[in-house]
């Protein structure tokens, strides 16, 4: 009879097969791309994206596994003979534009679960495949930077401190009235372009909150920085500050807030609580 898998070596190895993967890629990116059509998620596919993929995927069958593979690309898959023994939720890149235009902010993106739910996630990986930093978690064992254990940072301050805020919609007219307030009480606003290693930066006290109100981001895109963040000691809630629990799906949408500290995040809540309609 097999032993339980080692999750977070086998997450290790994947996210080695994707750079090895990928790297050969990068230096064809400036050439034209195929054409592989639209993935589960709604963007468009990239080969690059298609090639990560495959080798998270290569990665957990040469563990001979069983699981359902949730992924960005390709969608809903299943694997072995008993797939609904563990679900595998993975954004193979995150941050696909950045990379494609030589931005180095990029990453891969692997959470293991029991069920298909954010709070089932057990075991999760962020790397940045530019820099090397690889953030991990397992339940109830914190969170770690390179094999460090990380904490977030300690600042409760809105105008001293780091804010990332995602922008990046084209429906901002409706979402910029709620973050007005907000934005007028800091000095430093950020956003990297690949939402994965930004929570994770709150994490590990590189900034201190991180901000997604737009109702765009993909719960495949978050679901390891979740875990990560939870076990750092970072706090990330539902814009009304209740608990964050979403369906692990190409197609579930998430808007959260992620801070470093309560105090922190209890301020943000405050500024970007709706406005009641005037009568």
């Amino acid at each position: 009879m097999r032993g339980k898998p080692e999750w977070l070596n086998i997450l290790i190895q994947c996210k080695n097969n994707v750079q090895d993967k990928i790297n050969p890629l990068i230096r064809t990116l400036n050439q034209p791309q195929p054409n592989l059509g639209i993935g589960a998620g709604g963007d468009p596919l990239k080969k690059i994206d298609m090639a990560a993929e495959n080798a998270i995927v290569g990665t957990l069958r040469k563990h001979k596994l069983a699981f359902t593979l949730i992924s960005e690309e390709s969608g809903i898959a299943e694997y072995g003979e008993d797939p609904s023994q563990c679900y595998v939720t993975a954004d193979p890149i995150d941050g696909t534009t950045n990379l494609t235009r030589g931005v180095p902010f990029y990453a891969t993106s692997i959470a293991v679960s029991k069920e298909p739910s954010l709070n089932k996630i057990h075991t999760a990986l962020v790397t940045d495949l530019f820099h090397g930093t690889t953030y991990t978690a397992q339940k109830g064992c914190g969170a770690y930077r390179n094999s460090q254990r990380i904490a977030p940072s300690k600042n409760t301050s809105l105008e001293e401190g780091i804010i990332g805020i995602d922008l990046n919609s084209y429906e901002i007219q409706k979402i910029a009235p709620k973050l007005t307030a907000l934005i007028g009480e800091t000095k430093h606003l950020r956003h990297f372009g690949a939402n994965a290693l930004e929570i994770c930066y709150v994490a590990d006290g590189t900034t201190d909150a991180f901000i997604d109100i737009r109702g765009k981001l993909r719960a495949t895109d978050m679901a390891a920085a979740w875990l990560v963040t939870k076990e750092a000691g970072a706090i990330m809630t539902t814009p009304e500050g209740k608990q964050l629990d979403v369906k692990l799906d190409p197609k579930q949408k998430v808007e959260f807030i992620t801070t470093a500290n309560e105090q922190l995040h209890r301020k943000i809540l405050c500024l970007i609580k709706p406005r009641k309609e005037k009568t």
